[in-house]
């Protein structure tokens, strides 16, 4: 981040303070979910309460790709403060809701801010530590994500029963006026040496035609008809706009999406091996505590407890591969041995749920699913890193965030639609909540474990073709691995 030698005391303040700010954003989402009942409970609007999810979701990832071009252009420091401040004045303002109407606005601000921590996170790591040693950190994103899981629903149940729901809120400010006076700290003010110029009309663009796509994928099908006039109006809207942009970066003098960035094919591949990855992986995943609850019959908190083998597949394998990184300087052979990992996973458990395998086989194939994962996502961001200059590492990295959650929320939408389609097909009815005392139809069962088997068996199908795209990826020597 300066021109004189960053010191490791230096990188490991910069590298925990980051690491507070991911874990801000991971528990802010764990800990609010917990306290949607009682959300609800208090301000009405249960035919709104999607939006209080969807709202953060669609402006966190919506403005992805805008920082990662801010950052490049006015530096890392002001954004993540912009990030950050965003942020934490819309927990206050989501505290202080007195409606469902306002609760969804401030939780977009919030989104807004959000949408900074991982790709200015990442950005921020590999402006100070080398591609070859930056396996190492990177390995830890995974565990902040892990703990955070776990520890939020407990956290957001404590804090709603002993004070309120708006503490659920209220807790990111005493925390994030940590991370920040943290961030203040470590970080120095680095020289920027490039333009200062920004595309104002190409960040409207971009933001409105992603947002019009996002808006299709998250509520079409669901709050939204397929043949709904506003899925229509969205759709048409991302097009116009999408081809808006395409034309206007081509002649910007220094576009938002700089066209040079999808000419580089460590890129190209590396966006769409993540997008097709996480496609899958979000669309089976999603279904697990329904499987578990439905089909084998657990109770709603066994399920949670049974998906837990994989986050310490995905912890394990990124640690492990990031010590193999720094003493290597090879990253390909571990990505395609990784997603050999997760085919495998994908195959076992949609044989493994359609014939009714037990428990033995389906917590150990969870367990290598995550352990698969945990190969692929921190190295290919390393490897993009690695490949573009650093006037589009920023804009490089923030994108492939992008493309990653793109994918998981087509894989969710994609999912969500074959279930519907095979419930519809069968007659059956959604189940709408299991629990003590909750019997289901035999029946039912078995359209539910086809269906979600169907489903994991599109998955090991769109981790198949990532493999195959992958196997494309160049490798290109890290800089500052002792062979070079």
């Amino acid at each position: 981040m300066k021109d004189t030698p960053v010191t490791e005391r230096e990188i490991r303040a910069v590298y925990l303070a980051m690491m507070a700010v991911l874990g801000l954003s991971a528990l802010d989402q764990s800990i609010v979910a917990t306290a949607l009942p009682r959300i609800v409970a208090d301000l009405g609007g249960m035919a709104h309460l999607s939006w209080v999810v969807t709202a953060y979701v669609l402006a966190s990832t919506a403005t992805m790709p805008l920082y990662g071009k801010l950052a490049d252009q006015y530096g890392r420091r002001p954004m993540i403060f912009a990030a950050m401040g965003a942020f934490l004045l819309g927990s206050a303002l989501c505290g202080l809701s007195q409606n469902m109407t306002q609760l969804i606005v401030f939780r977009a601000l919030q989104g807004v801010g959000a949408g900074g921590f991982l790709p200015l996170a990442q950005i921020i790591i590999a402006d100070i530590i080398p591609p070859a040693e930056r396996g190492k950190r990177m390995g830890m994103v995974p565990v902040v994500y892990a703990a955070t899981s776990l520890l939020g629903p407990v956290l957001g149940g404590l804090i709603t029963d002993a004070l309120s729901w708006h503490w659920t809120f209220y807790v990111n400010l005493p925390v994030g006026a940590v991370a920040f006076y943290a961030i203040a700290r470590a970080l120095h003010k680095e020289k920027v040496h490039h333009a200062h110029r920004v595309d104002y009309l190409g960040s409207v663009l971009m933001t409105g035609s992603i947002t019009s796509a996002l808006l299709v994928l998250a509520l079409g099908g669901t709050e939204w008809a397929w043949d709904s006039l506003q899925v229509q109006l969205c759709s048409a809207l991302a097009v116009v706009l999408g081809a808006w942009l395409a034309v206007h970066v081509r002649k910007a003098p220094e576009p938002v999406l700089p066209p040079d960035l999808f000419g580089n094919r460590t890129f190209n591949i590396a966006s769409v091996v993540m997008a097709l990855t996480f496609m899958g992986l979000m669309g089976a995943t999603v279904f697990f505590p329904l499987f578990f609850q439905v089909v084998m019959g657990s109770s709603p908190a066994s399920s949670g407890l049974l998906t837990v083998a994989m986050m310490i597949g995905l912890v394990g394998s990124s640690m492990l591969s990031g010590r193999r990184l720094a003493r290597t300087g090879k990253y390909k052979g571990v990505q395609l041995g990784g997603l050999v990992a997760a085919l495998a996973a994908f195959s076992t458990l949609a044989l493994g749920m359609e014939a009714g395998w037990g428990y033995w086989v389906i917590e150990p194939a969870i367990f290598l699913l995550g352990a698969g994962l945990g190969l692929v996502m921190p190295n290919m961001t390393i490897a993009v890193q690695n490949a573009l200059p650093l006037p589009r590492r920023g804009v490089g990295t923030a994108m492939l965030t992008f493309f990653r959650s793109l994918g998981g929320l087509l894989g969710v939408t994609g999912s969500g639609a074959m279930l519907a389609r095979s419930l519809h097909i069968h007659g059956v009815k959604a189940v709408a909540a299991v629990g003590p005392g909750v019997s289901v139809l035999p029946s039912t069962v078995a359209v539910y474990r086809h269906a979600i088997a169907g489903i994991f068996g599109a998955g090991a199908l769109l981790v198949l073709l990532g493999l195959i795209v992958l196997w494309f990826l160049p490798e290109i020597p890290l800089a500052g691995h002792k062979s070079d």
